[in-house]
């Protein structure tokens, strides 16, 4: 039962991995008039969050070997 639960946890981990940047890509047409924002800043802010996707994985590595 327990093994059920941790395979169910893992898989919707799995799968929230891709969901954010799905996500963006849909909402964004609607969310640049409102904010006033150029639609080219998408690639922005899609640089930003994979850049801070990089910084925290590397510091995750850091943080475990200690």
């Amino acid at each position: 039962m327990l093994a059920t639960w941790f395979l169910i946890i893992i898989y919707l981990a799995f799968i929230s991995l891709g969901i954010p940047d799905s996500l963006f890509g849909a909402a964004w047409p609607v969310m640049w008039p409102e904010l006033g924002a150029a639609f080219g800043s998408a690639g922005i802010v899609s640089m930003v969050v994979a850049g801070g996707t990089i910084v925290s994985i590397l510091l995750a590595e850091v943080s475990l070997k200690k």
